[in-house]
């Protein structure tokens, strides 16, 4: 007569064969962890569903707590030790939902193992890498996108939000390559600032992703001038337990900076541009990241060279030229300041009107190459009359 504990060990191991199987013929919609009983407090359950990412099929882990939720992504091997490693010790019970059959298998209380199979709920074939979510940088399931109104109870984006949810994955895909390439790449601690935050969507995803994404130790700050936004996003910070996630009532004239590595500053108006660039600069930020709008300094001031008469005494593609004038200068300055530098749209236009980019990440750039930038900027100025810009007299103080 076989033991307890002999029947629990075939038990699991016909469990794990079939999940083994399952994920072979791509046919594990999802396996749930529940009835946990480890020492982590408000942990809930553990999703693990199959992805694919970069050409790479994962395990992907989400560790559900009453006010959180961690995700964790696993080469296959590796994620299958992980529930072994959990099963019959936190978790107490799995529930595996596949195409062909559900199967659960349970623990009592006297550790009797106990399995069982029943007809599939689930009848579509799972996607995956998310393709639902076409290489989204977080999942739609993480608390602050419910918390925040993008998302409901059910993980669905309000088709109202959809936009805005497209930027922020935009946006963080564009984030990870310049921290990718930059020295923070090898840091597990790295300090955020995100001024204009607003109602904190780019800022929680930010924290979000460097924190439970990419395991980096991050501190983040959201400088907004609106009381009633900063008191918002505190109390949800606090609620969702990001204690490294904070708020301050301010704007880049008042801010006190300390040390920052990441400058965030989207859509700050006309000079306050250069004003943000200006202090990631002074503060010796890694990586500057700026959306400008509202160009108004140098259109005033534009010469137009008799060649490009023609072109620009329609007000529309002076503005145009005014703007890019302006843009291509900061992004110069920058270098001259020994950042590598990109101008580029990074979210098309039928989702916003204010889609630029400014992306600038430190390089031990060779005084040559600054000796060059100033140069082209004093062609550029003697091209077009420039007398003013905002960013140059910032610096030079």
């Amino acid at each position: 007569m076989k033991s307890d504990e002999q029947e629990n060990i075939e038990k699991l191991e016909q469990f794990f064969r079939m999940l083994d199987g399952c994920i072979g013929q791509n046919s594990l919609v999802r396996l749930i962890l529940g009835k946990y009983r480890g020492n982590e407090p408000d942990m809930k359950t553990a999703e693990i569903r199959l992805i694919r990412i970069k050409d790479q099929d994962l395990l992907s882990f989400v560790y559900r707590y009453r006010t959180k939720d961690i995700t964790k992504n696993f080469p296959i091997k590796d994620g299958i030790e992980t529930v072994r490693g959990l099963l019959g010790k936190d978790f107490k019970s799995a529930h595996m939902f596949l195409l062909t059959e559900d199967v659960q298998i349970e623990f009592s209380k006297r550790d009797k193992c106990t399995l069982s199979c029943s007809k599939a709920t689930c009848s579509y074939a799972p996607e995956k890498s998310h393709n639902r979510e076409k290489e989204r940088m977080i999942s739609q399931d993480r608390a602050f996108l419910t918390v925040l109104g993008i998302a409901n109870e059910t993980h669905q984006v309000f088709p109202s939000m959809a936009r805005k949810w497209k930027q922020i994955n935009v946006f963080l895909e564009l984030f990870q390559r310049a921290v990718s390439s930059s020295r923070l790449s090898k840091t597990q601690n790295i300090n955020v600032v995100d001024f204009g935050s607003g109602k904190g969507y780019l800022t929680f995803a930010v924290y979000d992703f460097l924190r439970n994404s990419q395991g980096v130790d991050a501190i983040v700050t959201g400088v907004e001038l609106r009381e009633d936004l900063v008191q918002f996003c505190n109390d949800v910070a606090r609620k969702l337990g990001m204690d490294k996630l904070h708020f301050c009532q301010g704007d880049l004239n008042t801010y006190a900076p300390g040390k920052i590595q990441v400058m965030i500053a989207l859509h700050a108006c006309d000079t306050a541009t250069d004003l943000s660039i200006c202090m990631g600069i002074r503060s010796g930020a890694e990586i500057i990241m700026c959306a400008p709008c509202c160009h108004k300094e140098l259109r005033p001031q534009l010469i137009v060279p008799p060649v490009l008469k023609a072109v620009l005494r329609h007000g529309v593609h002076l503005g145009q030229e005014a703007e890019m004038v302006t843009d291509s200068l900061r992004a110069l300055l920058l270098e001259a300041s020994g950042y590598e530098t990109q101008v580029f749209e990074f979210i098309s236009l039928e989702h916003t009107s204010k889609n630029k980019m400014i992306l600038g990440v430190r390089r031990d750039a060779a005084q040559d190459k600054k000796d060059e930038a100033l140069s082209q900027i004093n062609a550029i100025k003697d091209f077009y009359g420039i007398r003013n810009i905002h960013l140059e007299t910032l610096l030079e103080v």
